[in-house]
């Protein structure tokens, strides 16, 4: 129930191959695939067949196919058991849709198929819903961010100087009470927010609030305590009542509290390589206010509208949530209240990743375009979630390409076909592209279709020239590209190769 800092890895490695299936103890890290500052994600990428092709409005067959596709390789490559998806387009849910089967087969009962209507646990992106709760009672006049927290829950190490922004934003030094990759035989016992606080709460801080960004799910059972004192309400019974009742949001569940049901997806983790097996249920209390949510992918998605349209705060609470919070030496941390806060292509990114036993969960929210995209898995410790959500939210977004992706992405279609433009080419590129080569390429890349995803992720000057690399992502396979073009635009290399 911590960040999910080897997810980081873990996610890059299944955008960049879709076949990295890691061992459990690598990133059960439980309550947030936190895709934080020192990831360099290189899965937001130009998709293959770019927006122009074909008509991706909201409902379109395209749109659908596109994600269909998406999911259903990412989980064929990958081996989680399911998938629930839903889109936001032009700020409105435009399509859901799950994939593979929620519950597997077994000696006395055959496979369940996922449906959208099933519920799945959402994990650390429960973070956000703690921050709004948060960001409501300021609005309200009953408490600000840079409140003290010892102000509302007394005898915390110092604090009289962490502030409410602090443990939001992981800047306190409040060392994380879930910091291991795997279920400890303590959690199979309950627990009470308050003696999670009186054990790691009080103890000497990590590191002086303010100095460092450090992931730790011990600050939102603080602030879900803060809310609960300040209110004098139960934490879930404020949320009930402020954000999932207005929103519509009728299947969230108290997953800390109560397991799903047999209605709901089942949990499923990996031993290493071995077979997927039922995942254990944390004891009670181990994820109040910090990964207790489970809801289906639909209600996920109008949380999301909300954010887009900022319908539940007022906008002066949204900006405070969606900036990302500095250092005391001006350093960037990427996050903001309860989200990360991301660049992805110059569009705005609110997100957030989530992981508790037996699920993993992702949601992207580009606000400024009015696109969404939530992705919940029930099998922990692998990043489909993460791969599906950003493979399909610049395809959704409809991010147009920059001129060198088009020119790339339009001469590796022709050389799947055996042509080549040769008025594109420097005369040492057209030597090299003899009917040999040309052939090669045919047979080599036309067998492979359409790639999930089309990125230049280098450019840089060389030789009089400008030399670029572009990732090629295909489910299982990756290549890559490298190009040089004269600055009179004319290309003198065009080569592919497995990418490392």
């Amino acid at each position: 129930m911590r960040e999910l800092k080897n997810m980081l890895v873990c996610t890059g490695l299944m955008v960049l191959a879709l076949a990295s299936v890691v061992a459990r103890a690598q990133t059960m890290n439980a309550l947030d695939p936190a895709l934080h500052p020192t990831d360099k994600d290189l899965s937001v990428g130009t998709p293959a067949l770019h927006p122009t092709d074909k008509d991706l409005s909201v409902g379109t067959p395209a749109l659908q196919n596109r994600v269909d596709r998406i999911a259903a390789q990412v989980l064929e490559q990958t081996g989680v058991p399911s998938a629930s998806v839903a889109v936001v387009k032009g700020g409105k849910l435009a399509y859901t849709h799950a994939y593979g089967k929620a519950r597997l087969a077994t000696g006395t009962a055959p496979a369940v198929a996922a449906t959208p209507e099933m519920r799945y646990s959402i994990g650390s992106i429960s973070k956000q819903f703690t921050a709004a709760a948060i960001l409501l009672l300021q609005e309200e006049g009953k408490l600000a961010l840079d409140d003290a927290v010892g102000k509302y829950v007394p005898g915390l190490t110092r604090g009289g100087e962490v502030t409410i922004r602090q443990i939001l934003s992981h800047t306190s030094g409040y060392q994380d009470y879930w910091p291991e990759d795997y279920v400890m035989t303590t959690m199979n016992h309950d627990e009470t927010a308050q003696q999670i606080i009186d054990t790691w709460g009080k103890k000497p801080l990590d590191f002086e609030p303010g100095t460092q960004w450090q992931y730790s799910n011990t600050n939102f059972v603080i602030a879900g305590r803060i809310v609960e004192q300040v209110t004098g309400r139960p934490y879930m019974e404020f949320l009930t009542a402020h954000i999932f009742r207005p929103l519509g949001m009728q299947s969230v569940w108290n997953s800390d509290e109560v397991k799903l049901t047999e209605d709901d997806a089942t949990p499923y983790y990996r031993n290493a390589l071995g077979p997927l097996r039922p995942a254990p249920k944390e004891g009670r209390g181990w994820m109040f206010a910090a990964g207790e949510l489970a809801m289906t992918a639909h209600d996920l998605a109008l949380w999301d509208e909300s954010l887009i349209a900022q319908t539940v705060l007022k906008p002066e609470s949204y900006k405070q949530m969606f900036t990302e919070v500095k250092l005391k030496d001006g350093k960037g941390t990427q996050y903001g209240l309860g989200v990360d806060v991301k660049d992805r292509d110059g569009h705005r990114s609110i997100e957030h990743g989530g992981e508790v036993s037996g699920f993993v969960a992702e949601n992207i929210v580009l606000v400024d375009d009015g696109v969404a995209v939530a992705v919940l898995t029930n099998q922990d410790a692998v990043g489909a979630a993460a791969t599906i959500a950003r493979l399909a939210a610049p395809m959704v977004a409809e991010f147009p390409p920059a001129d060198a992706e088009k020119q790339a992405v339009a001469i590796f279609r022709d050389l799947q076909q055996g042509r080549i433009d040769r008025s594109l080419l420097a005369p040492n590129l057209s030597d090299y592209f003899t009917a040999e080569a040309v052939a090669d390429f045919r047979q080599s890349l036309a067998p492979l279709g359409e790639p999930l995803s089309f990125q230049q992720n280098v450019s840089e000057l060389r030789g009089g020239m400008t030399f670029r690399s572009f990732l090629i992502v295909y489910p299982g396979k990756r290549l890559r590209l490298t190009t040089y073009t004269y600055p009179d635009g004319k290309l003198e290399q065009y080569l592919i190769a497995p990418a490392e």
